[in-house]
Formats: structure tokens, C-alpha cells, sequence
């Protein structure tokens, strides 16, 4: 996924999330915080979120970024940017992954369903905020891997399918948020329908090879869903099973 960077036109200060004294990485997450946090304040005409949610915030400072990259881009690992995970794929810009994890107002006791495992970086975010995290990846060697990994650090609310996301997870639904990580070009159905009435979808829609817009979406109590725009981003193509 590889959303659009956006200048920074805004500095705040947040109070540090102490890591553990061991931590190498801790430095840098806390300063990789401090630029989401300035970055979501930036955006906020766009978005509508001047400031993320603590729970939001401090999931962001827990989970090891550096954990989710290839071997040779740790250094890399809390610069606020895409970075490629192999197969086509990446891991998401960290502002990105927090804007989108806040925009469905995660609670601590929701069961949320993640589109698109990737690498499991996100999967990880969300675990940190709800109970319940669903997540279906169709490559399965990045799916596999996801797994592994989720499990060797602990998330034992994480559970990982194999399998078409455009279809969701029928027999887990229904949803109080989904959160999709790739861009179809419509809103699939399924999906929709396995959200709970109250529920949130954020979700990239847009044409191959163009910029998409990242949308929130709503469902009341009738079923009928309210839409509104969040950012323009640019994700990898949503894919389907042939």
C-alpha cells in the first residue's frame, strides 16, 4: 500500500509511551508518534480528526514496526512511510495505519474485520485497541507468515484466513468495524452487509493505477449507509479469487 505523503505543517508535542528500558527501537517509535500525531492535526480539514485517540496512539507506540519488514529495511522501520514486504506488496505508511485504525472508532470490547493482512503490522495495531481481530489475506505465503509472527508476539486475539476478502467472513460476522487495506473499485456488498447496524467501514475505493478515495461508511440501524471522504491515498488493487 503506498498512501500519498503529506507535508507536515504542524509540530505538537505528546506525551511519551516509556517502552521498555531494553528496547532499542523505543526511541524511534516514540519520535515515529510524535509525527503521526502532528500529521493527523495537518490533515485534519481532510480527515476530521485533529486528534487520534489515546488507545490509537498507544498502540501505535507498542507495536514493533521493525518486526513486520524485511531484514534489510529495519533501519528503515519507523520512517513514516510504505515500505515493501515482497509479492507485490507493502506494508502501510504508519500514519496511514493509525488514521484508519481511529477512523472506525475502535472499542475495547468490538470484533473487527481487516481485509488485506499484508505483512501484520495492522492486524497488530487493531489487537491493540478491540478484542476481536478477523483478518483474511488471499496471498498465502504472506498470510502464513502474518500468522506466525502474530502469534510469536503474543496477539491471541489475531486470527488469520486464507481467502477472498471481497467476501468477508460470513461465519464471524457480523462486524462492529471493517477496515479494508486494499482498493476495490466499488464497495463490495458482502461487506456491508456484515457489518452491525452502528458500524464502520474504512475502505480505499478507486480505479486501478489511479489515486483512490478513502472512505468511511457508516451503517444505520435501516441498513442504508452514510459515506463520506476521508483523504486521497493510493493502496494496491484489491484481488480476487479467479
Amino acid at each position: 500500500m503506498n498512501p500519498l505523503r503529506r507535508l507536515l505543517t504542524a509540530a505538537v508535542l505528546v506525551a511519551p509511551i516509556r517502552a521498555p528500558a531494553q528496547d532499542p527501537f523505543a526511541e524511534k517509535r516514540e519520535r515515529l508518534v510524535q509525527q503521526i500525531v502532528a500529521e493527523a492535526r495537518a490533515t485534519a480539514s481532510d480527515t476530521g480528526r485533529a486528534r487520534l485517540s489515546e488507545a490509537v496512539v498507544r498502540a501505535m507506540a507498542r507495536v514493533p514496526r521493525h518486526r513486520f519488514v524485511p531484514p534489510e529495511l529495519i533501519g528503515v522501520a519507523y520512517v513514516d512511510r510504505p515500505l515493501p514486504i515482497g509479492m507485490g506488496q507493502t506494508i502501510s505508511q504508519p500514519f496511514i495505519v493509525a488514521l484508519m485504525t481511529d477512523l472506525i472508532d475502535p472499542a475495547p470490547a468490538a470484533r473487527v474485520l481487516e481485509v488485506g493482512t499484508g505483512s501484520g503490522y495492522q492486524a497488530a495495531v487493531l489487537a491493540e485497541c478491540v478484542a476481536q481481530v478477523y483478518s483474511i489475506e488471499i496471498v498465502a505465503p504472506l498470510g502464513e507468515k502474518a500468522r506466525a509472527l502474530l502469534a510469536d508476539l503474543g496477539y491471541r486475539n489475531v486470527e488469520v484466513r486464507i481467502g477472498d476478502g471481497y467476501r468477508g467472513w460470513p461465519d464471524a460476522a457480523p462486524f462492529d468495524g471493517i477496515l479494508v487495506t486494499a482498493a476495490p473499485d466499488h464497495v463490495p456488498q458482502p461487506l456491508v452487509d456484515q457489518l452491525v447496524p452502528g458500524g464502520r467501514m474504512v475502505i480505499p475505493v478507486g480505479q486501478r493505477g489511479s489515486l483512490q478515495d478513502l472512505l468511511v461508511i457508516t451503517k444505520e440501524a435501516d441498513g442504508r449507509t452514510l459515506t463520506r471522504k476521508a483523504l486521497q491515498v493510493r493502496f494496491v488493487p484489491l484481488t480476487r479469487e479467479r
